[in-house]
């Protein structure tokens, strides 16, 4: 389910263990964001976020809402 594809999109994009891959989606992602922040990429935005579930996955309880939609999940 969702639970297991997401962190493999997220990957993909290039948001992984090791950092932001160069070159990515997610290094323009970041890029965008440090522009519009003033060099910085503010914490809680959808960049510091994908960071976190491509460095460490999704939390359980994440994992636990995304089951709980059923099939979806």
């Amino acid at each position: 389910g969702l639970a297991l594809s997401i962190p493999a999109v997220v990957s993909a994009m290039g948001f992984t263990a090791g950092g932001i891959l160069a070159g990515s989606l997610a290094a323009k992602m970041m890029s965008a964001a440090a522009i519009a922040n003033g060099g910085g990429v503010p914490a809680g935005s959808i960049v510091a976020l994908l960071q976190s579930i491509g460095a460490a996955g999704l939390s359980a309880g994440a994992q636990a809402a995304l089951a709980s939609l059923g099939p979806l999940g």
